[in-house]
């Protein structure tokens, strides 16, 4: 089994770069991706994504399970708010081409796509920097770049171990799938859909019992060690910032600004084709 969203340490400019870096800039990205509807940043934001996913060398074994549940909620989002708001689109675009009448009050408009379309462009703009920071960054560093913002190393650490903790989950779940079967239950494709998902149910259990187990064990070693008794601390995969990191932080706040500027200039976020 593969094991998804974990740190692979390769040779790319990207992995030199500071956790502090990679993470304002997935802040910084996230935030204009959630706040602009025009297009044409949009569109310029996935082109830039794709380019910065290809050149950290991330695999698709790495991210592809993860990218296919992230598809299939996105497809879900999509029929949703065609359901609860057919219209939408015709409401924000001030027009109403009708393509094909469905049944009802549904009917299919040009409008409503391109809504919709920017909804699809809105999480493609933001899913490859998210899985390629996941890849790509140290847990330990991540922790050590939080708290160099501020934030508390006790929260820091948590998620550097719970980052940590997600191969060891991958492990665990696999052994205790090849156990399952070698007790002749049936979890591979030969299997329908449905009971593959009840004999799965027979792993959940194991799976949970062996994390609190080392969860106990790695709170134990914590305490032992008098973690969290102090203010601060120290951090050994923590790095200072070097020119990659001041040119790569200088181009997201200067595109951040600028993908800003042309959304709000004329006090309306949605790019409208149709005027």
């Amino acid at each position: 089994m593969a094991r998804l969203l974990t740190y692979a340490p390769k040779n790319t400019w990207i992995h030199r770069l500071s956790g502090v870096t990679k993470l304002l800039f997935f802040v910084l990205w996230s935030i204009a991706g959630m706040l602009t509807y025009d297009t044409r940043v949009l569109a310029v934001m996935l082109a830039i994504s794709l380019l910065i996913f290809k050149v950290s060398k991330t695999e698709w074994k790495q991210v592809g399970t993860v990218f296919k549940f992230i598809l299939f909620f996105l497809f879900l989002n999509l029929i949703t708010v065609f359901l609860f708001s057919p219209y939408q689109g015709t409401e924000i675009y001030g027009t109403k081409t009708v393509l094909f009448h469905i049944a009802g009050r549904y009917s299919v408009t040009t409008e409503q796509l391109f809504y919709e379309f920017n909804i699809m462009l809105k999480y493609f703009t933001v899913v490859p920097v998210v899985l390629m920071f996941m890849v790509t960054t140290n847990p330990s560093e991540f922790a050590a770049s939080m708290n160099r913002l501020g934030i508390s190393y006790n929260v820091g650490y948590a998620i550097a171990i719970a980052l940590r903790y997600v191969p060891d989950v991958q492990s665990d779940f696999t052994k205790i799938k090849h156990a399952q079967e070698a007790r002749g239950i049936e979890m591979s494709n030969k299997a329908s859909i449905f009971k593959r998902l009840k004999n799965m149910a027979n792993i959940i259990f194991p799976l949970i019992f062996s994390s609190m187990d080392r969860i106990d064990v790695v709170s134990n070693a914590m305490e032992l060690r008098g973690f969290g008794k102090k203010k601060k601390r120290t951090w050994y995969m923590g790095k200072p910032l070097e020119r990659n990191d001041y040119l790569t932080l200088a181009f997201v706040v200067c595109f951040v600004a600028a993908a800003l500027v042309i959304t709000f200039h004329d006090g309306n976020r949605f790019f409208n084709p149709f005027q």
